[in-house]
């Protein structure tokens, strides 16, 4: 617990709030040090040591660092629709990357769905109108957002097999401009869902330009990610060449046991690419199984029963009796085959609102990527919390410290720190943030490093973590043992801009 005391001390200037007795990870990687934080108007004011203040939290040898940034998310439906985002802040996660994988909640058409991995429809015209809905709502963490290109492609031409006219493109392009001119982090892209898989490499060449133009990101969801992955790398890197733009690979994975192993050689490709001028970083989730709406996964026409064997169904509003399930057993226990099961629930009306887990990694290469000095950490969690969702929603960065940290040591306590702290912020524009320095934003988290464990796992997924004493978003208490205070104190964020007072 941590030890809360009001400070009565009359006649002095008191600082907001001073957690003292803490162990200071300040998010460079460093040797950590013995001291206290101070707390003024949202930001951190001292570190070292504390003064008076209207409230003093004993942190009791805990660990302090900076909020973790969660790099790769599917908020952005859950910002407008559950803006507590409890599932986040119980990690200690105070900041969220939203407009991953080619999905984002802009460009909006009047009275249709964005096409996103969880479609919604917005109230919003652009990116600053979406901004300022979810502030409005009062988020629990700050974000900041991509522009994706599946949700450019299917505003602009629907879900054609072909490519854009000239005039399709220019306004897509125009779509990247007024996203960047808003505050946007980049382009993403999702090259193997639909309608992206359709789009040739100069289409993305052209709009990352429009992103290079406001010094953005290309971030992308690779094009394949088992039997081709070394040749979409290529291209990813090939795509940052010729636009201008640094790249990210965003979850970075060997898929399937043939593929098992690969990633080496995709970090190898990134290695050579960075020595020789090139700006790429990766991020990855922490577990052997990933998770995304089934229908983007198969063709009807010739089912892919190999990776129907390694499916898992996580939500599916069409046949609720199947949540939690495999595949294999669900064709077992019907005496049917696994084409049959994987066209009955796609078939279905409400099929495309399926979600699934599919177990497609290895632990080995869970653990190469974390090894490497350039991966973040993104959940990748998708927000559905109706039936039994991927434990990642819930467990991710705990479960780097105390299962990858702590367990099995595969990187230092400090180096973890940096990687879903400074290197994230500074990755994505985050500025003032991903430090505890005088004068950052006092986005923070206390936890023990003794006690840190993701609880979330396949069967009960929606657990809350273990080890996590308080977070801070803003200088505001937004989670204390336990406890949600629902302060909503996260803000709208724009690429590189430090914000007020910045």
């Amino acid at each position: 617990m941590v030890a809360w005391v009001t400070a009565t001390v009359p006649g002095m200037a008191k600082a907001d709030l001073a957690i003292r007795d803490v162990v200071i990870h300040d998010g460079s990687g460093g040797p950590p040090a013995e001291g206290d934080v101070e707390v003024r108007d949202g930001r951190i004011s001292s570190v070292g040591s504390a003064g008076a203040a209207s409230v003093d939290l004993d942190g009791a040898g805990r660990v302090l660092c900076p909020g973790f940034v969660d790099v790769h998310t599917h908020d952005d439906g859950a910002l407008v629709r559950d803006p507590g985002l409890g599932f986040k802040v119980a990690q200690g996660v105070t900041s969220v990357v939203i407009g991953n994988c080619g999905f984002s909640a802009v460009p909006v058409v009047p009275g249709e769905a964005t096409g996103g991995a969880l479609d919604f429809r917005g109230g919003w015209g652009d990116l600053a109108g979406y901004g300022a809905t979810v502030e409005g709502g009062g988020p629990a963490v700050n974000f900041i957002s991509q522009v994706g290109h599946n949700t450019l492609r299917q505003a602009a031409m629907g879900l054609e097999k072909r490519p854009p006219t000239s005039a399709e493109l220019a306004t897509m392009r125009g779509w990247v401009f007024e996203a960047m001119e808003q505050g946007a982090v980049g382009l993403s892209t999702g090259l193997m869902y639909q309608p992206g898989r359709w789009a040739a490499t100069e289409e993305i060449v052209e709009l990352a330009r429009a992103a290079a133009s406001h010094d953005g990101l290309y971030n992308t969801h690779l094009r394949n990610e088992g039997d081709r992955l070394l040749e979409a790398v290529d291209e990813a890197l090939l795509i940052g060449r010729e636009s201008g733009c640094p790249v990210h690979l965003s979850h970075h994975k060997a898929a399937g046991q043939a593929n098992w192993g690969k990633v080496v050689d995709s970090l190898a490709k990134v290695d050579e690419a960075n020595g020789t001028g090139a700006d790429v970083t990766l991020d990855v989730y922490p577990y052997v199984a990933g998770s995304g709406p089934m229908y983007q996964y198969f063709d009807l026409e010739r089912v892919d029963v190999g990776l129907a064997e390694v499916i898992r169904i996580a939500s599916c509003l069409a046949f609720p009796e199947l949540e939690g399930r495999m595949l294999t057993d669900v064709a077992a226990e019907r005496d049917v085959g696994l084409a049959a099961v994987v066209r009955e629930v796609l078939t279905h009306p409400l099929g495309k609102q399926t979600i699934c887990i599919q177990f497609l990694m290895r632990e080995e290469d869970v653990e190469t990527n974390l090894g490497h000095p350039l991966v973040m950490v993104g959940s990748d969690g998708i927000p559905d919390v109706r039936g039994q969702p991927h434990p990642r929603l819930f467990g991710t960065f705990p479960r780097v410290l105390g299962h990858y940290v702590r367990d099995r040591e595969v990187l230092p306590l400090g180096e973890a720190v940096r990687r879903m702290t400074s290197l994230s912020c500074d990755r994505f524009g985050l500025a003032g943030r991903g430090r505890v320095a005088e004068g950052d934003w006092a986005d923070l988290v206390v936890f023990d490093p003794r006690m840190v464990r993701d609880l979330a796992t396949w069967d009960d997924p929606r657990l809350e973590p273990a080890g996590v004493a308080l977070v801070l978003v803003n200088g505001q208490v937004a989670y204390r043992d336990g406890e949600h205070t629902g302060v909503g104190a996260g803000r709208a964020l724009r690429f590189r801009e430090l914000g007020p007072q910045g």
